[in-house]
């Protein structure tokens, strides 16, 4: 399986989405989309319109953004792609307060995201976040989220039970990703989704700040 890097089994594990969870990259993202969409003869999209559009995965943005001219989301998803590899980490940062929490970490961690695996990667090692972690899958690697495979198959290569993982996340896809495979999920507030939208998608357990997963890593 790609991308776990054998640091190690722990008993107790938690696994971060990434988009609007450790990373903010709205800003990255919605360059390369309106690149994209100049490339294939579209308007611009405004940023709120992109960040409203992140969670899904590449092919499901482009998606988005092309609206009803589906008949260019391959040109304009390749062109995407070109122009994001690029340009992933022009403006990508953690959030406030993530690296020192992931710092003080208590539990194993990995990463789930539905963008593509290689892109996840580089963004990690681009910030100085890869090595914390003893798993990453992104898009590719695995079915997406909200299907489960994903955290099952990190679940079974670091030999962690499901009771003794959680998955932390910005939105109701993690939500559903959580609850599909059966483990605890940890909303954060500071991404993509509003608190009552993460509500309405089932959280129960919320934090406002990095430093307030510090309960939920030890």
């Amino acid at each position: 399986m790609t991308a776990m890097d054998g640091q190690g089994a722990g008993r107790r594990l938690a696994i971060f989405d990434l988009d609007g969870t450790l990373v903010d990259s709205v800003d990255d993202l919605a360059a390369s989309v309106n690149h994209a969409l100049a490339r294939v003869g579209l308007p611009p999209r405004r940023r709120d319109e992109v960040r409203g559009m992140i969670g899904n995965g590449a092919r499901v943005l482009i998606e988005r953004a092309v609206g009803p001219h589906q008949e260019l989301l391959d040109p304009a998803l390749s062109a995407w792609r070109e122009h994001y590899q690029a340009h992933l980490l022009d403006a990508t940062r953690p959030y406030p307060g993530v690296a020192e929490a992931l710092a003080g970490a208590g539990r194993t961690l990995a990463v789930i995201s539905n963008k593509p695996g290689p892109m996840v990667r580089r963004i990690l090692e681009g910030l100085g976040l890869l090595a914390r972690f003893a798993g990453v899958l992104g898009g590719g690697d695995a079915p997406p989220k909200p299907d489960p495979a994903g955290v099952r198959t990190i679940l079974h290569r670091l030999g962690v039970a499901e009771a003794d993982a959680i998955l932390v996340g910005d939105s109701a896809v993690d939500a559903a990703t959580a609850r599909n495979a059966g483990i605890a999920f940890v909303a954060v507030t500071w991404g993509l989704t509003s608190r009552e939208e993460l509500v309405l998608a089932g959280a129960v357990n919320l934090v406002d700040r990095a430093e307030d997963l510090a309960p939920w890593l030890a």
